[in-house]
This record gives C-alpha cells, sequence and structure tokens, in this order.
C-alpha cells in the first residue's frame, strides 16, 4: 500500500512521545489527588446522515451530500483483509491493495495519482484484518472521473509480472521499514498477534513476510482478485457536494454492468477457542534499546455487546496522563517509560492487551508485575463514578472529532459496515458508550481479564546467549490458494484508440477562506478569529517567539523542557489535577517548542472550550516549574532519546541539523548531555523572559464567532503581565554557511538504511518561498512525485521518498529523504541528489507543473476544513508577520509561479554541490560502494555519535 494503516498496540501520551525519542510528561510525586472538575454536558455528536441503496449486482452503496464543502470523497470498502490472506501467502491482501493502483483496461498505470493529486485531490488505501479500503478526495467537479475509475479496478484490473514484481519488492521496503528498523516494530507487528490467538487467522501479520512474499505468484493475485473485488462483496460510499440524482445515475452507469463471478466468496469464519491455560513467552531482536513487557487478553468481536464497556474499560486504563497505568507506572513507581493499552475488536474475534516499555534500569519482570497489579485492581474494585465520567467524556469527544470532515464521516461508516454490517452502528456507538456502568467495567473486567486466559510476553534485547526471535512461518489458514476462483483471461490495457475515455470534468466549486477578525488586548496580545461552520468544535493556538534556537549555549532543551512543563503544574493546580481536568472535559490541550517558535493549543467541543481556555491560561500564566517535574521530564527524556538511537531515521534526523548548521544555535538537539544538565531556574527564566503576551498571537477557530472569541480571550489573558525585561533576538541563528559533508553513522544491524540529503535552505519571507514550495512539490511531495517516480515505483527501493522545503525564520533547513534496504543506501543517495540537480540545471514543463501546484492548492483547501488546521495556517502567518491576506491569496501565487521561476530558484538556493549527505545504517553492506564515490565521507559509530557539538565526535 501507499501508506498502510498498520493496526498495533494503543498507546499513551508518554508512548507516543517515546516512539519519536521525544520527552512525555509525568506528574509530581506525592501530588494530591486530582479536584473533581464536572466537564459541561450536552455534547452532540451529529449522525453520519448517509442514506443507502443496493445494485441489482449486490453493491451497497451510502451517499451523503454536504453543500459546504468544494470537495467530495469516493470510498470503495471491500469485503477482504489479511485474516482472507491464503495459507502459505501471509500479506497478500496488502500486497494486492498495492497493485489496484496500477493499470486497468482503460487507465495506464499510475493514473489514479493523475486523477487525484494532479487536481488537487489525494488518494491511498488501507489493509485491515478484514477489509481493503480505498479512498480519494477531489475536487467535487471531478466526482464523475472516480466513479468510473473505481468502477474500473473492480471490474478489469491488469495484473502483469514487471508490476507484480516491483510492487512486491515495495512492500519488502515496507516490511523491513515497520518491522524490522523500528525497534519495537517485530514486538507488535508479529510476535503479539501471533501469541494472542491460536486458531483465527488474525495471528497472522497483515503486512506478511518477505518469504511468503516471495512465493506468490502472478497467477496467485489474478484469482484473488476474481474471487474478492466483486461488486457483491464491496461497499460504495460517497460524502460531499454533489446532484444526488446525477450521482445515482453515474453510478448506474459506471458499476451497474460489473458482474459478481459465479466461484462464492471462501468460507472464513474461524472461532477461536477459548485459552485453557495462561502463557508466558520472551521475545528477541536486535537493537532494542528499553525492555517491553505486553499483558494480553482474547476479549470479544466488534458487534458483541460487551465492546462498548470494554472501550471505556481501556479508556480508564491508558488514555491520558490520568489514566491508571501512567499514574502507577509512569508517575508512582517511575518504572516505565510509556504505558499504553488497545482494545482491538475485529469481525470474528478481539482482543485487550496493556504495554510497558520500561525506564532505564528496570526490567520487564518489573512491568510484568506492575500491570498484573493494575489489572487486579479492575477486577477487585469498581472504578470511581469521575473515572468512568472522565473517560466516556474523552471518548465523546473522540467521536465528535471524527465527524469534523467528509472524509471522517465516510471512515467512521465503512468501519461499522465492515465489522457489523449495520450503518447505524456508528450512530448507536455514542448512546453505547453514555450507557456503560461502573458495574459494567468491573463485570467486563472479571469475566476477561483473567490471569487463567492471559498470555504475558516480554520483549528483550537479543545478545549472543538469546539471538533474535524468528516469525512464525507456514502457519495455517482457513482459505487456500485451491479456493480461490479461476483467474480467467486476463485483462490487458487497451491501445489507446480503444479505450472508453474518462468523462471530462463537470464546473468548478470554488473553496472559500474565511475573513479573520484581527485585533490586540490591552497587554498587547494579538488575537485573531477564524470562524467556521461545522462540527461544534473550537480550536485555540497561543504562539511565541521562544524556539530552540533561543537555547542558552550548552542548554539545548530548555525551550522543549519549558513547553512540557507547562501542564506539569501552576500555582493552584498539580499535574494529576490538570490532566484529570482535561480529559473531564473531553478536551485536548498541549504545549511543543520548534526551532523558532513555541505553541500552546487546545481544541474542545464547544460547550467545554470556555472552561478548557481558562485553563489553558493557568497553565501560560502560572507555570511552577517544580523541581522534581523537571526531574522526571529529564528521565522521559533520556529514555525517549535512547529510543530514538536506536532507529535509523531518528539518528539521522538528528544528525543532519549538525552536519548543515555546526555549531551555530539551528545546529543544536537536545542530548542525553544537555538534558540532565538543565535546572529548574534555567525553565522559569525562559518563560519568564520569552512567554510575553506582547509577543504573543492567540488563534480561535471554529465554531466561535469574534465577539465571543474577544470576551474569552479577554477574561482568560486580559490580566496577563510580562514578568521581566523582553530579551534581545538571536543573532544569525543559522550561523554561517558550511561546506558540505559526508557522513555514515555506522549502525551494525539495523534494519534500514536512512539516507537524507541536505542543504541550507531560505527562510519563510524569501522572496523565492513560492517558486522554491512548487518545486519541493515537485521533487518530493506526493507519491507522484519524481523522487517517489524513480525510487519507489520504478525500482522498487523504498517504501516511499519525500522533500522537506524546511523553512525557518532564518535560512532554513532544505530535506531529501527515504529509507532503503542497507545494500542499496548508495544506489538511492544517487538517486536524490541526481534528482535534486535537475531541478536547479533544466526547467520543468507547465505540463510537469501544473499537478503540482494543483495539489498544493488542494492540499491547502482540504487543511482549512478542520479547525486544527484552519488554526495552524492563521498562526504560521502570524508567527512569521505575514499579512492575513495571504491565506486567500495563497491559491493565486501558487499558480502564478513559472517553470523558469522554479529551476532558478533551486539553481541559486539548493545548487547539488552544496547538498551534505547523511546515512545511517549497517556500514558493512554499503561503505565501501559508497567511499568508492566518496573517498572523503567521514564513519562514525553509532555509539560514538556526539550531537553536543558540529563535529559530531
Amino acid at each position: 500500500m501507499k501508506f498502510r494503516l498498520t493496526a498495533t498496540l494503543k498507546v499513551g501520551a508518554a508512548a507516543s512521545a517515546l516512539m519519536l525519542g521525544l520527552a512525555a510528561p509525568a506528574f509530581a510525586e506525592g501530588a494530591a489527588p486530582a479536584a473533581v472538575v464536572q466537564a459541561p454536558q450536552g455534547v452532540t455528536v451529529p449522525p453520519l446522515g448517509f442514506a443507502k441503496r443496493v445494485l441489482p449486482n449486490g453493491l451497497e452503496v451510502y451517499t451523503a451530500r454536504d453543500a459546504d464543502t468544494s470537495n467530495v470523497t469516493v470510498q470503495v470498502w471491500y469485503k477482504v483483509g489479511s485474516k482472507d490472506d491464503p495459507a502459505g501467502r501471509s500479506g497478500f491482501a496488502h500486497l494486492f491493495e498495492h497493485l489496484m493502483f496500477k493499470s486497468t483496461k482503460n487507465l495506464p498505470p499510475e493514473t489514479f495519482d493523475r486523477l487525484t493529486e494532479d487536481v488537487g485531490g489525494s488518494n491511498n488505501a488501507f489493509t485491515a484484518d478484514d477489509t481493503t479500503a480505498y479512498f480519494e478526495t477531489v475536487p467535487a467537479n471531478h466526482l464523475e472521473r472516480m466513479l468510473f475509475a473505481e468502477a474500473d479496478r473492480m471490474g478489469s484490473l491488469v495484473l502483469d509480472e514487471p508490476t507484480f514484481v516491483a510492487e512486491r519488492d515495495v512492500v519488502k521496503e515496507e516490511y523491513r521499514q515497520r518491522i524490522l528498523a523500528n525497534p519495537y516494530g517485530r514486538l507488535f507487528g508479529l510476535f503479539v498477534p501471533e501469541t494472542i490467538y491460536k486458531e483465527s487467522p488474525y495471528r497472522r501479520p497483515g503486512i506478511g513476510s518477505i518469504e511468503e512474499l516471495d512465493s506468490s505468484s502472478l497467477d496467485d493475485v489474478r484469482r484473488f482478485h476474481a474471487t474478492y473485488y466483486r461488486p457483491d462483496a464491496a461497499y460504495l460510499i460517497v460524502a460531499g457536494n454533489f446532484d444526488q440524482a446525477q450521482l445515482d445515475s453515474w453510478i448506474d452507469q459506471y458499476f451497474g454492468p460489473l458482474k459478481n463471478p459465479t466461484t462464492p466468496v471462501p468460507t472464513n469464519n474461524v472461532v477461536e477457542p477459548e485459552p485453557t491455560a495462561p502463557q508466558n513467552v520472551t521475545y528477541y531482536a536486535p537493537n532494542v534499546p528499553l525492555p517491553a513487557a505486553v499483558l494480553a487478553w482474547p476479549t470479544v468481536k466488534y458487534a458483541d455487546a460487551d465492546r462498548p464497556a470494554l472501550t471505556v474499560l481501556d479508556g480508564i486504563l491508558s488514555s491520558g496522563e490520568s489514566s491508571r497505568l501512567y499514574r502507577s507506572l509512569v508517575y508512582d513507581k517511575q518504572i516505565a517509560a510509556q504505558i499504553g493499552s488497545t482494545p482491538d475488536f475485529s469481525q470474528q474475534a478481539g482482543n485487550l492487551s496493556a504495554l510497558a516499555i520500561m525506564a532505564q534500569g528496570h526490567t520487564a519482570e518489573e512491568g510484568v508485575a506492575a500491570l498484573n497489579a493494575e489489572i487486579a485492581r479492575l477486577r477487585d474494585a469498581p472504578v470511581t463514578a469521575d473515572e468512568l465520567s472522565e473517560a466516556k467524556n474523552e471518548l465523546v469527544a473522540s467521536a465528535l472529532r471524527g465527524r469534523e470532515t467528509m472524509d471522517d464521516r465516510a471512515t467512521a461508516l465503512g468501519f461499522a459496515l465492515i465489522n457489523t454490517g449495520s450503518a447505524a452502528a456508528a450512530d448507536e456507538e455514542v448512546a453505547q458508550i453514555q450507557a456503560v456502568t461502573v458495574a459494567d467495567i468491573q463485570r467486563v473486567a472479571r469475566k476477561y481479564l483473567t490471569p487463567q486466559r492471559q498470555s504475558t510476553i516480554t520483549f528483550l534485547a537479543a545478545d549472543d546467549a538469546n539471538p533474535a526471535s524468528v516469525q512464525k512461518m507456514n502457519v495455517g489458514a482457513p482459505v487456500t490458494v485451491a479456493d480461490l476462483a479461476p483467474a480467467g483471461p486476463p485483462a490487458v490495457l487497451l491501445p489507446e484508440a480503444e479505450r472508453t475515455p474518462l468523462p471530462q470534468p463537470g464546473a468548478e466549486v470554488a473553496p472559500t477562506t474565511p475573513t479573520v477578525a484581527d485585533f490586540r488586548l490591552d497587554n498587547g496580545l494579538r488575537v485573531l478569529v477564524a470562524p467556521t461552520d461545522g462540527v461544534p468544535l473550537v480550536s485555540a493556538r497561543l504562539s511565541f517567539d521562544a524556539g530552540s534556537s533561543n537555547d542558552p549555549t550548552g542548554k539545548a532543551g530548555i525551550a522543549a523542557m519549558t513547553a512540557a512543563l507547562l501542564t506539569q503544574g501552576t500555582k493552584t493546580k498539580t499535574a494529576p489535577e490538570i490532566a484529570t481536568q482535561i480529559e473531564q472535559l473531553g478536551a485536548s490541550v498541549g504545549a511543543s517548542a520548534g526551532v523558532d517558535f513555541s505553541n500552546v493549543s487546545a481544541n474542545a467541543p464547544s460547550n467545554a472550550f470556555p472552561a478548557t481556555l481558562a485553563l489553558m491560561a493557568d497553565l501560560v500564566k502560572n507555570p511552577t516549574f517544580a523541581a522534581e517535574e523537571l526531574e522526571r521530564q529529564q528521565a522521559q527524556t533520556l529514555d525517549g532519546l535512547r529510543v530514538a538511537l536506536s532507529q535509523p531515521n531518528a539518528i539521522a534526523g538528528m544528525t543532519v541539523g549538525r552536519v548543515v548548521y555546526g555549531d551555530a544555535p539551528y545546529g543544536a538537539t537536545i542530548t542525553q548531555q544537555t538534558a540532565p544538565a538543565i535546572t529548574p531556574a534555567d525553565v522559569a527564566a525562559f518563560h519568564a523572559s520569552r512567554y510575553r503576551p506582547s509577543d504573543a498571537t492567540l488563534v480561535f477557530s471554529g465554531d466561535i464567532t469574534p465577539d465571543a472569541a474577544r470576551a474569552l480571550a479577554q477574561q482568560a489573558f486580559g490580566d496577563w503581565r510580562p514578568a521581566g525585561a523582553a530579551p534581545a533576538a538571536t543573532a544569525n541563528p543559522a550561523g554561517q554557511p558550511l561546506a558540505p559533508r559526508i557522513v555514515v553513522v555506522n549502525q551494525p544491524g539495523a534494519g534500514q538504511a536512512a539516507v537524507v540529503a541536505a542543504v541550507r535552505g531560505v527562510s519563510r519571507t524569501d522572496a523565492d518561498y513560492f517558486p522554491l514550495t512548487v518545486g519541493n512539490s515537485l521533487l518530493g511531495g506526493g507519491f507522484s512525485s519524481r523522487l517517489n517516480q524513480e525510487i519507489r515505483i520504478k525500482r522498487g527501493l523504498s517504501y516511499g521518498a519525500s522533500s522537506s522545503l524546511g523553512v525557518r525564520a532564518d535560512a532554513g533547513l532544505f530535506t531529501a529523504a527515504t529509507q532503503t534496504k542497507n545494500e542499496t543506501a548508495d544506489e538511492v543517495a544517487d538517486l536524490i541528489l541526481a534528482e535534486i540537480a535537475k531541478l536547479g540545471a533544466k526547467t520543468p514543463s507547465q505540463a510537469d507543473l501544473a499537478p503540482r501546484r494543483a495539489t498544493l492548492i488542494g492540499g491547502f483547501g482540504r487543511s482549512l476544513e478542520t479547525v486544527d488546521g484552519l488554526g495552524t495556517l492563521v498562526a504560521n502567518l502570524a508567527l512569521y508577520d505575514l499579512p492575513m491576506s495571504d491565506l486567500a491569496d495563497y491559491a493565486g501565487r501558487v499558480r502564478a509561479v513559472t517553470p523558469e521561476q522554479v529551476q532558478a530558484a533551486f539553481a541559486e538556493h539548493l545548487p547539488v554541490n552544496r547538498a551534505s549527505l547523511v546515512i545511517v545504517g549497517d556500514g558493512s553492506l554499503f561503505l565501501d560502494a559508497l567511499r568508492a564515490k566518496h573517498p572523503n565521507l567521514e564513519v562514525i559509530e553509532a555509539g560514538a555519535l556526539n550531537l553536543n557539538n558540529g563535529s559530531l565526535k
């Protein structure tokens, strides 16, 4: 697939941060129990509102009109997933998903990208246990073309040997990236499902294995398509701006003639047996930085009446910083770097898993004991009414956010249809959640989460005594290749003169941008308001000129620590009280620091937003920066760095800044040496000098009027005054330009190599920003970009390649990057550099740029459809002192870029002779070839990498 949705374990706030190598928040030791703050009641989750009809061939069609958008989404959900992979062919449904983006009898290869990306839309797909779903969002005038294309690939997909082999290679790279290069990829992707399930086909990984992928054949995939890709085994979902009668006519025209094969869909309804005894197993893998513990139990399928209670139980267990696992393992005991759990419900069976990735110095056995203690608490005593209310509020608010766009609504419907067969199931879910009682939570804990039914999994670093565990192979399956329908005559791409022509686009439906209100409070705080119609959600974003480039020399990480500690205690609230209030409100509140700016953000249902904004203001105005909170944050940061420094891509990302900027402020990054050196006084001083109303911008977006925003801003921030003198701006944070370098970070045993080319770039306010933006989109901005075409589509060397303009307040960091198997790292590096050089040396054609302009404009338009996306666009204009009129002018400025401007901008600002190269991977497999091309390359062992200075040594 292009961007595959993989079902692994849900992780909490700490877990998400740690997987990215970031600091995760922690609670204050000995904090008092959180004060109860009741969330406002009456949050209404609007119904999905789809109408149903069934074609004579069995295709179920669901449609919902939304005249407030200029777009339309088309989704086809097939009733086939990884559970249907034939025996000996694990990963087959997922592999086939890739092939569906190739040719049909009327459409040449990659036409889906031409029909979507090239007109400002998007397309993607995913494979899950029970479904493979394909979805496109396009301007509404292109709806008929998408219906034609979806029907054509359902009925006449072209499958040939070169395409099959190339996409199989891409899937292998995806396997290496997701499973082998990630330190916990084997645990969640392979070992957890194969341990939980004994008979169910869910025990096989959806991505399969390299060995079984290699065993598949072209005839297998043709038979797979004939068996499962049929109208009576699919749901067609259309949502957006359309005329209903015209839509119905098009669907009848294009999908009505499709026939079903005479062979029935193979029977696949395995009943997972009840566990007869507990099991304990330990797995090993290379480059595991911290041990992990997982407890797992089989539970229920999606349609079971106990699913809502288990879902709420999961929320109490691990959702947010006030959850039981976080409070116990991260806050009280301080033994875990991250916790999480997941209620994983599918058509035939389900499971619930709880995890702990341990903090440095703590064992997996400690994690098992602590997890067991918390599960026992759920069985032995009722949860509190406050815990129940908090979990419900979070789930209802999440459901509301899941209705924000037409794509969201269509996706919610698709999951309900696949798992229950009922469109009503998605709308009924909120009422089912609200009906869960305290007694229900204890009942399902006692019924399902018992020691007798439990799998206990520990995951450790492999060594000489304990070699890496291997994936189970030759796992049985209810479907065999022999059960598949005959392939029939293969479809072929017709000569152009014989193809059914694509329908022409209709009249354009123009997107609109909101008018932004702009005013200041008496203390200088700038307030911007971008109201929208839609679901009752409001977003706030408070931004400061306070980034990592403002960190004092030798104290890298102060900006990040300051932002992270804002939610960890104020003059009147402890960290647990803050976390509990956020979750009771059904809100999302957080803070982060980038290179140039820091942001505090909040998102809440409209009726909870005033209380959410008041809390946000308290966090900003009255943080305490307690020493014990800083210590916990430092410990979390160090554990996050241990995880990051085990992953090639993360190592490359931290290294490239030093290579391009050296010892300048932009080159600095928080390290295992700088994090412990930060003191409470450092953080307090940074906050006092950098978090000032006169230098801040507050952006409201969503279900709010300018008058209401003014009143709320005055109430929350009107009394805010700066605590100290304004600091001097950091001079020249990018430093002086440096000579390019070729740096290899050698990581023996790495599952893949990360390859990054980097050039010192431009600021956001540079006159060539738009030509470079359009050129970057051509180079690496999307599936049909040049980098992805050369590296993935033509050669199958990567799961995906991309580039980023990386603008900043001063000279930015342009990067072009991918991951590939170690053996092809040097080849991929050559390809990246060649494509960068081409843009500066050869003027692209108008035909090259037209689809890239549309891609940028379409992506911009889709950002306007969410309250957070709109707020981010407005805030970014303000941060760079750009006029709000740029919001409405964006499309015009993109369209105005000429090919000559693109070539000239790349030649001037991003010439390939100024490009540095960073490669992180197992050097034994590519160093000789790379050194032959770059004799002056530097090799640094991963364990000796020093990110505290520009030399890296």
